[in-house]
């Protein structure tokens, strides 16, 4: 496993349409959390129930005109953080300027991200594998950054009996997939020590 992660510093394709940027936003760490900061004064993360009625172990909140919602009746997006009856907050400039020169720097280029995912791991947090379809439009491609702790990344293929890759995200990379890996299995193994904070940015609506 160390050679892999070795490589992955300069490494860049993960497979066909998916990219890894390392450190690609390590100049901008310090203002990204502070403006998670505003963004959970104004939506506080909570760990959300799936459909099957457990709790996930990711606290969430979102910003953006969309945000990903989940509880029994299943998982949606919604203009409405239901907790507060309330849209959910404009996403920053500096968080959506990220997305779209992140985008772009893949091969994506005209980006334009209705939603940000905010999910804060504690230690002993995970996220199983899963794909991202709950969008409407599946052209535009996924940028997912990671902040603060380090985790290990679950990296699969577009069944969920793939083989799985594992490798280490330190704050500040920034993964792009889109194309033919737009519907890959991906996850988060449990976080050994947080916290971690990741922003998903998507084209929701």
């Amino acid at each position: 496993m160390t050679d892999l992660l070795a490589s992955l510093r300069t490494a860049e394709r993960l497979a066909e349409g998916a990219m890894l940027l390392p450190g690609y936003a390590r100049d901008r760490e310090a203002a990204l959390l502070a403006e998670i900061q505003t963004i959970s004064n104004l939506a506080p993360p909570r760990r959300m129930t799936v459909p099957g009625g457990g709790e996930m172990s990711v606290a969430m909140t979102n910003c953006g005109a969309l945000g990903w919602v989940t509880d029994r009746t299943g998982y949606r997006y919604s203009p409405t953080d239901p907790l507060a009856g309330e849209p959910w907050p404009a996403m920053p400039p500096i968080l959506a300027a990220l997305a779209r020169e992140a985008a772009e720097e893949a091969g994506y280029g005209g980006f334009t991200p209705d939603a940000c995912l905010v999910n804060r791991y504690q230690t002993g947090a995970k996220m199983g594998l899963h794909q991202d379809r709950d969008e409407q439009d599946l052209t535009a491609p996924i940028v997912s950054v990671s902040l603060a702790a380090a985790c290990v990344f679950l990296w699969g293929g577009l069944r969920r009996s793939d083989p799985v890759r594992r490798f280490a995200l330190q704050g500040g990379d920034v993964m792009v997939w889109g194309g033919p890996s737009r519907l890959a299995f991906h996850g988060v193994d449990r976080l050994q020590a947080g916290p971690r904070f990741n922003l998903t940015f998507r084209k929701a609506g």
